[in-house]
């Protein structure tokens, strides 16, 4: 099964994608949070042949709702509603720190490596 990993953000989101087999993500992009996404992630979802979406879940470490959960769940829920996916939550918490050791240089951070980090983990608790 291919799986499409999520790191929401409300301006960028970063993309990942399994492997076919559903067991290695890669970094695929980082796209705007814009009016244009969700054309964008359709397309992606079709040239990819995936069959399940991973995002996600804002919260801590100790699971406390932040700045983005509202949004996140918002996206989430509209996504739902935009593919005829199953759409899935993965604790997300500490993707970006340590995703930022694979940033090329002079960024803080890949949100492509952090959804791929999700995802792996997903696709890791899955397996086990």
């Amino acid at each position: 099964m291919k799986y499409l990993g999520v790191d929401y953000g409300t301006k960028r989101i970063g993309v990942a994608v399994s492997n076919a087999e559903g067991t290695i993500a890669f970094p695929r992009a980082t796209v705007a949070n814009d009016p244009r996404l969700f054309e964008l992630l359709g397309r992606l979802i079709a040239e990819e042949k995936i069959e399940s979406i991973v995002v996600g879940d804002t919260r801590s470490f100790s699971n406390l709702e932040n700045l983005v959960t509202k949004d996140a769940e918002n996206f989430i829920a509209r996504l739902k509603k935009e593919v005829s996916l199953p759409v899935l939550s993965a604790w997300e918490a500490g993707s970006s720190i340590e995703a930022s050791r694979y940033a090329p240089e002079n960024e803080s951070h890949s949100d492509g490596a952090a959804a791929s980090i999700i995802l792996q983990r997903y696709l890791d608790m899955k397996a086990n």
